[in-house]
């Protein structure tokens, strides 16, 4: 399970040149990992984690084959979006489809890059998308409880939990706030994430900033940082233009690179991480001499909807899970250590898969 993560934002902002730099790194890692495709306005990624090549090379595995991460170009929006301004209709169509939005934000200056409203403001730039999301919202909201008025003199159970909801956000709305503060109950969930509502996905906010602030950031994304924290959602400083660079690097040149710049690692590698950890995501491994390979549930899943995430046959047949910690894994030099340390557990049904699990899963066919 991977998810897709759109990238949104006003022109000139380097949401383009942000989009240029994953597409190239994708195009690059495509002759190394299985699935890796591109279409023009897609570009799926693998996702860093050193703890797979770490046991990769215990259980000498003849193939790495990382988690991925779909990165979706949202296209270019203007202020009436909502009202299919510029290309709205297919802005907010495209959105919808998306698991979180990653909101680029302009945090530099050059005068030789001309803003839509002649001034750099990445909190207002902010401001215009999420109104616009907002008033698409509220009239998607008008027009479904208008639709629900007969099933409701009908006593519908389905469309009663659904005007419910859709009164709930149309509330939030109205007071000026995005519907990804209503409070839901567990047993609405499902039906609340049906609703599909544009301002209930999670915003990551980019900061693009210069390449001499690309370690430290600067007052923009220092003001953008404050309002993300105030809104209970996420920012990460990166500089687009020095991830393009790197784009087109080889791996030891790029290292290099990011060293001469003060980077510990790339701002994409990052920039995944934090749509990671947005998205409640995690990951455990499945390791043998074939491959080892990483997966993406949720946090919180149970073995047997892990092990449907590989098949759905394992998730049918579901038996045990035989379980190593990554810990334990490595300190005990692999599967065999492990198991002579005691270290192996069988765990069953109501087993809830930890970040970094080694698994093996057994099943009836």
């Amino acid at each position: 399970m991977g998810f897709k993560m759109g990238i949104v934002g006003l022109p000139n902002v380097g949401k383009s040149t942000l989009f240029n730099a994953l597409t190239k790194t994708a195009s690059a890692q495509a002759a190394n990992f299985p699935f890796c495709t591109i279409e023009p306005n897609v570009g799926e990624v693998a996702v860093p984690d050193a703890r797979l090549d770490k046991l990769a090379a215990i259980a000498k595995s003849k193939q790495i084959i990382p988690t991925r991460m779909t990165f979706v170009d949202i296209a270019g929006l203007v202020k009436g979006a909502s009202k299919g301004e510029g290309l709205g209709n297919q802005f907010l169509a495209n959105i919808r489809e998306t698991d979180a939005i990653a909101h680029v934000l302009r945090c530099f200056e050059d005068g030789d890059v001309t803003h839509v409203d002649g001034r750099v403001d990445p909190v207002t730039d902010a401001e215009v998308i999420e109104t616009e999301l907002m008033l698409a919202d509220l009239e998607s909201i008008e027009k479904r409880r208008a639709n629900l008025v007969r099933k409701l003199k009908g006593n519908d159970k389905e469309a009663q939990q659904q005007d419910r909801l859709l009164a709930a956000a149309q509330a939030m709305l109205e007071d000026g706030k995005p519907a990804r503060l209503v409070e839901v109950d567990a047993e609405d969930a499902k039906a609340w994430k049906m609703l599909q509502l544009l301002t209930t996905k999670p915003v990551l906010y980019v900061c693009n900033v210069g390449e001499s602030e690309s370690v430290e950031g600067n007052a923009h994304s220092a003001n953008v940082a404050e309002m993300a924290a105030a809104q209970g959602n996420s920012h990460v400083i990166i500089s687009a233009q020095i991830e393009e660079e790197i784009s087109q690097l080889e791996a030891e040149e790029a290292q290099m690179f990011l060293e001469e710049m003060g980077l510990e690692e790339a701002g994409l590698d990052r920039l995944i991480r934090a749509g990671y950890d947005l998205l409640h995501l995690e990951t455990y491994f499945t390791v043998g001499p074939k491959e080892a390979r990483a997966w993406t549930i949720r946090q919180g899943t149970a073995a047997p909807q892990a092990a449907g995430v590989i098949h759905g046959d394992f998730e049918k047949g579901f038996i045990r899970a035989e379980t190593i910690a990554y810990d334990d894994f490595i300190a005990c030099s692999g599967e065999q250590g492990a198991k002579e340390a005691g270290k192996m557990r069988a765990e069953g049904k109501s087993y809830v898969v930890k970040d970094g699990d080694v698994l093996h899963f057994l099943f009836n066919t």
